[in-house]
């Protein structure tokens, strides 16, 4: 199938073109065009609703080799717009594999361009930036692609947490567990309620823009924020959530996007990067143990601060920074029970180093229940 696709191209913003052949749907595909340095879990990226109205670059030059299975997905469907690749395997081997990448993709209407030069791509990426791009059929960019990247907004100023969250509450885990923890859903990640279910807590997924006494009324022994897309700026809705949320004793713990609403949340800002950290080869330090985490990433704004605090938040303490680039990957709060951190710690996909902050955020959870009671 693949020897058999059609030319097909994608067309970056500054007018780069790259040439290709097309996988899936012909229309023009347009979205912000980033590159991910994973070398496996590429279903788990392409599910992965932080990369919501994006184009995925994959940086290892053949994808697909062990094909797709039921079990890998981090959110229900595809998420991303499209993705380009140096080789899409039209054949796959592995024991849990239910079948091939290529296939999953046209199933799901996903436009893959293959046999394309990433490693050019890459670097011409981290030259100039990140930036919108349009997928289409064809040796040249027609009016219709045109078109359609002239329209398409920018990430800066985007809210997408209320495009991927639930619209309804939902439970996850035991009903007899020990603890119960009250995730927002700005494009929670599986792994995570996996993990949480696998410490003992029951969890009640929110729609992201729940209010902070809704949450209250759960009498949640702690609230975790998710990960998810867009400009955290643009979720003007959560961070007063937060500091009530906060102010009322509930250990928080943040991830990704909800490490930047933590921040935005005590005063401190966001700014746009010019790639982002995407992957799972990141390397961030913890400033009280001098411990250097191998992490997974996938985001594309940061917090604005350096190792001695976040910038207008005074009450912030940084707490991990990124060794390549000293961005702040880790905060808490100097008095209420609240912590966060930019890199995915559930790990999927991505090394382990960092699973043993959800034991720190049980035991917050342990530290409050001996000081209230029994939650309902």
């Amino acid at each position: 199938m693949i020897a058999q696709a059609p030319k097909g191209f994608l067309l970056l913003e500054d007018g780069t073109l790259f040439l290709g052949r097309l996988v899936g749907p012909t229309i023009p595909t347009v979205a912000e065009v980033v590159f991910t340095t994973n070398m496996t879990g590429y279903q788990e990226v392409f599910t992965d609703p932080s990369y919501r109205e994006q184009i995925v670059v994959m940086t290892a030059p053949q994808i697909g080799n062990y094909g797709v299975n039921t079990d890998d997905p981090e959110s229900a469907r595809p998420q991303v717009s499209g993705i380009v690749v140096r080789e899409l395997s039209p054949t796959f081997s592995s024991w849990r594999a239910t079948g091939g990448l290529p296939e999953w993709l046209v199933e799901h209407a996903v436009p893959a361009l293959t046999e394309v030069d990433t490693r050019r791509l890459t670097k011409h990426l981290r030259v100039t930036g990140v930036m919108k791009g349009v997928i289409g059929a064809g040796d040249a960019p027609t009016r219709e692609a045109l078109a359609a990247m002239d329209a398409c907004p920018s990430m800066e100023g985007l809210d997408l947490a209320t495009v991927v969250s639930t619209t309804t509450p939902y439970q996850w885990g035991s009903d007899i567990a020990t603890f119960h923890v009250v995730a927002y859903d700005f494009g929670i990640k599986r792994n995570i309620l996996r993990l949480l279910e696998a410490h003992d807590c029951r969890v009640t997924v929110i729609p992201a823009t729940t209010s902070a006494e809704d949450v209250l009324a759960m009498n949640p022994d702690g609230v975790f924020l998710s990960n998810g897309p867009g400009d955290p700026a643009a979720v003007t809705y959560a961070p007063a959530a937060i500091r009530t949320i906060a102010h009322a004793g509930v250990p928080i713990f943040g991830i990704c996007l909800g490490h930047q609403l933590v921040a935005l949340s005590f005063g401190g800002t966001t700014q746009k990067m010019p790639f982002g950290h995407r992957g799972g080869n990141q390397p961030v330090k913890d400033l009280a143990t001098g411990r250097v985490l191998i992490t997974a990433q996938n985001h594309g704004f940061a917090v604005a601060g350096t190792e001695r605090g976040v910038d207008g938040a005074p009450d912030l303490d940084v707490t991990h920074i990124n060794l390549n680039d000293h961005t702040v990957e880790g905060l808490r709060h100097r008095t209420l029970p609240v912590f966060a951190v930019q890199y995915h710690p559930e790990a999927a996909p991505g090394p382990h180093d960092a699973v043993p902050l959800f034991d720190q955020f049980l035991a917050a959870l342990r530290l409050r229940r001996g000081s209230s009671g029994p939650t309902a």
